[in-house]
């Protein structure tokens, strides 16, 4: 009895895949070829060792509880975003909570003014990278000068031993405007969807995850765009009124969200398919009292350090592997 319930429970296995944009991660060593200068220990921020330390440990603890949950495991996959380069994600996968998880990373260094780009951190001991690479994003300014936005990371790897591609987006901000940006982001979904295209081109039946923060929401003219026919947006469902991902002036934006290839509906053995997504909120990672209680507890409000997590709250969705 006892072996049948372990099969049993050994076949119905799940395992969660996140995205966590990690609110300007620096590190505190200046970089010449980058605007990093607010996070440095002569800024107006005071960004030094004490406060990076601090952020590397909150982060860490807050990844390793995305889903644990639901399944008793950190997250298999973490897409993440505003990292300013591979060294800041060696220190956070060396963290208290994540260094005995075994996570590898993929990182390449985009070509964003501030230095900010995206990774993929995986568990080793069930994901493992076939191919990565790095997509440029090539849009314009207004006065036909190039916005140097963040590039588009494409791994393909064996989770549990089934081929999956990941593609992980930072698409440009709506800093100077939610409609006269529009534009940009909806460049950015054109260059997701060449990729997926290529994809599907060599295998009809590739499975495939798009992850990132779009900074526009499920309903935005650029989510729409990528999602099309052959995508499948479990985020839509997610937003509403009272939550998000990452709120300004009192309202939720849901801009962090995981969209996949509809094949993650089909149940077959020996694969993965799509169990439930949701948003990692948890009391901790939330303002507990005042004005804005129940916002993410971000690490920085303007140039005040408050010390918290990211203005950002992960997502993550479930997999059953059958």
């Amino acid at each position: 009895m006892a072996n049948k319930f372990y099969f049993r429970k050994k076949n119905t296995d799940h395992y969660t895949v996140a995205f966590y944009n990690l609110e300007n991660l620096f590190d505190t060593t200046d970089d010449p070829y980058t605007l990093d200068n607010d996070f440095l220990p002569d800024s107006e921020k005071r960004w030094n060792r004490k406060r990076y330390d601090k952020k590397i440990f909150k982060l860490g603890t807050a990844i390793s509880n995305i889903g644990f949950s639901k399944t008793g495991k950190a997250p298999v996959l973490v897409g993440v975003a505003e990292v300013e380069n591979k060294r800041v994600l060696e220190d956070l996968i060396d963290s208290k909570h994540l260094k005995n998880k075994n996570y590898g990373i993929v990182h390449y260094d985009s070509p964003d003014e501030r230095g900010i780009d995206v990774g993929l951190l995986y568990q080793k001991e069930y994901f493992e990278v076939i191919h990565s690479e790095k997509i440029q994003v090539l849009v314009d300014n207004d006065n036909g000068e190039r916005d140097y936005t963040r590039d588009v990371l494409w791994v393909t790897g064996n989770l549990n031993e089934e081929e999956v591609h990941i593609l992980v987006n930072h698409w440009p901000s709506r800093r100077d405007g939610a409609e006269s940006t529009a534009y940009k982001r909806i460049v950015a979904a054109q260059k997701n969807r060449e990729v997926i295209d290529q994809i599907t081109s060599e295998n009809a039946e590739a499975k495939i995850i798009i992850m990132g923060d779009f900074n526009d929401d499920p309903s935005s003219e650029s989510i729409k765009q990528l999602v099309q026919n052959d995508l499948f947006n479990p985020m839509e469902r997610l937003l509403t009124r009272y939550s998000g991902s990452t709120n300004y002036r009192s309202q939720w934006n849901l801009f962090d969200q995981i969209i996949f290839s509809h094949n993650f509906h089909k149940y077959e053995k020996g694969k993965h398919c799509f169990s439930d997504a949701s948003i990692f909120d948890d009391d901790f990672l939330k303002i507990y009292k005042g004005r804005y209680k129940g916002n993410p507890f971000r690490t920085y409000v303007g140039k005040k350090y408050t010390g918290g997590y990211s203005d950002h709250f992960p997502v993550y969705m479930r997999l059953q592997l059958h």
